[in-house]
C-alpha cells in the first residue's frame, strides 16, 4: 500500500510519451529510488491522462516521497489490447471496453479474470456516453438517430474491430433501436445496415475519425464520445461545430486494470495500485469531469452538472447480456457487423 513505501527524497520527473511497442518500463532505477510506470490507453483519453499524470505524479511524490515517471501509449483500444497480448509490457491499462481487457487477461494470462471486482464500479472510475457531432447551424438538421440513417447524411464513426469507441457507437445504434416500441433484433440489424451504409470510412480509431471528420471535412454526423465532442470544439473551433445530444444513448463505462505478471516483474505493484486508485478520488474526479467524462463522485458530478446534458441511457448488461456476449454476437469474426457492414 502507498503507505507502506519508503520515503525517498529526489527530484520530480515527468514523461507523458509513449507508443506501442516502446522499450518495457525499468521499475527502479539504481542509485535514485524512482519508478515509471506504462499506462497503455485507448485514443480519446491522451488529454485525461495528460493532466492526470501530472496530478498523480506530484501527489505521489508529495505522499510518498518517490519519484513516478509516467508513460502513456495510445491507440484504438482493441489494438491496444493486442500490443498488450503481443508484448507491450503495460503496468495499467485503461481502455474502452470491459471485452478489451478481458481479451488480454484471456489470451495472455497477464491479469485474473476476475480483474473488475478489484475498483469500485467495476473497475469503471468514470463515464461516458455517444454524443453527434455536426457542423456550424447543423446543415442536415440531425437531432435524432433517425436522422443518422437518411439518404444523403455522411457519418463518420470509426472502425468496430479495432476501436471500443466504435463498438459503444454500433451498440448505441443498435440498442436504440431495439428498445423502442415494436423493436426486435430485425429491426435493430435494419438499422444498423442503414447507418453503416452511409459510413464512408472506419478509421481504426476515435482520433483518425476526429481528424477525418474536423480536419478534412469530411461527414456532415460524427458519431463520438462526449470527451471526442468537447475535443473537437475545443481545438477545431466552437464556432464550427456543436453538439446534439440524442434523447436515448448507451453508457459507456470505460474500465481501468493492472496488469498483474507485469508489475510484479517491474516491481511496480504498489504505485499502479495507487495510480488506479487515485482516479476514484476527488481529485482525480476533477481531471475527469474537466475533460468531459462523466464523474462517479455525486459532489463531482453536481459541480460540472451543466457540461452533461439529461439522456436516457441504458447498458449492455440490460440489452446485450454483457459484453462477452455483445463481443460474441456483433464483433467476432462473422459476426453482425460483418454481416451487415459492406465496404
Amino acid at each position: 500500500m502507498i503507505t507502506r513505501l519508503n520515503r525517498l527524497l529526489v527530484t520530480a520527473i515527468l514523461a507523458v510519451s509513449a507508443v506501442p511497442g516502446a522499450a518495457p518500463m525499468v521499475a527502479a532505477q539504481a542509485g535514485t529510488g524512482a519508478v515509471s510506470l506504462l499506462n497503455v490507453s485507448c485514443d480519446p483519453t491522451r488529454e485525461l491522462y495528460a493532466a492526470y499524470n501530472k496530478a498523480f505524479s506530484a501527489y505521489w511524490q508529495q505522499k510518498t516521497g518517490q519519484v513516478v515517471t509516467l508513460r502513456q501509449s495510445h491507440g484504438g483500444s482493441g489494438a491496444q489490447a493486442n500490443a498488450v497480448i503481443q508484448g507491450l509490457e503495460a503496468d495499467v491499462v485503461t481502455l474502452a471496453l470491459a471485452s478489451d481487457i478481458d481479451l488480454v487477461a484471456a489470451r495472455s494470462g497477464l491479469l485474473d479474470a476476475a480483474w473488475q471486482k478489484r475498483l469500485p464500479e467495476n473497475s469503471t472510475p468514470f463515464t461516458s456516453t455517444i454524443v453527434f457531432v455536426v457542423r456550424k447551424g447543423n446543415p442536415k438538421n440531425i437531432r435524432t438517430w433517425d436522422d443518422v440513417i437518411r439518404s444523403g447524411v455522411s457519418v463518420i464513426v470509426p472502425n468496430p474491430k479495432t476501436s471500443g469507441g466504435a463498438r459503444w457507437a454500433y451498440l448505441a445504434a443498435y440498442g436504440q433501436a431495439l428498445r423502442r416500441p415494436g423493436g426486435s433484433d430485425a429491426t435493430a440489424r435494419a438499422f444498423v445496415t442503414a447507418l453503416y451504409r452511409n459510413v464512408p470510412v472506419l478509421d481504426t480509431g476515435a482520433r483518425g475519425s476526429t481528424v477525418t471528420f474536423a480536419q478534412k471535412g469530411v461527414g456532415d454526423v460524427y458519431l463520438a464520445w462526449e470527451s471526442e465532442a468537447d475535443l473537437v470544439k475545443k481545438q477545431f473551433g466552437e464556432a464550427n461545430f456543436q453538439t446534439v445530444v440524442p434523447a436515448v444513448s448507451i453508457l459507456a463505462e470505460p474500465p481501468v486494470a493492472m496488469v498483474d505478471r507485469n508489475v510484479d516483474k517491474h516491481g511496480t505493484r504498489a504505485v499502479a495500485q495507487a495510480y488506479l486508485e487515485y482516479l476514484y478520488s476527488p481529485a482525480g474526479q476533477e481531471i475527469a469531469a474537466q475533460n468531459f467524462y462523466r464523474p462517479r463522485d455525486q459532489a463531482v458530478a453536481r459541480k460540472y452538472a451543466a457540461n452533461f446534458p439529461a439522456v436516457t441511457l441504458f447498458t449492455v448488461e440490460e440489452v446485450f447480456g454483457g459484453w462477452a456476449r455483445a463481443q460474441k454476437i456483433h464483433f467476432d469474426d462473422g459476426g453482425v457487423f460483418d454481416q451487415v457492414y459492406a465496404p
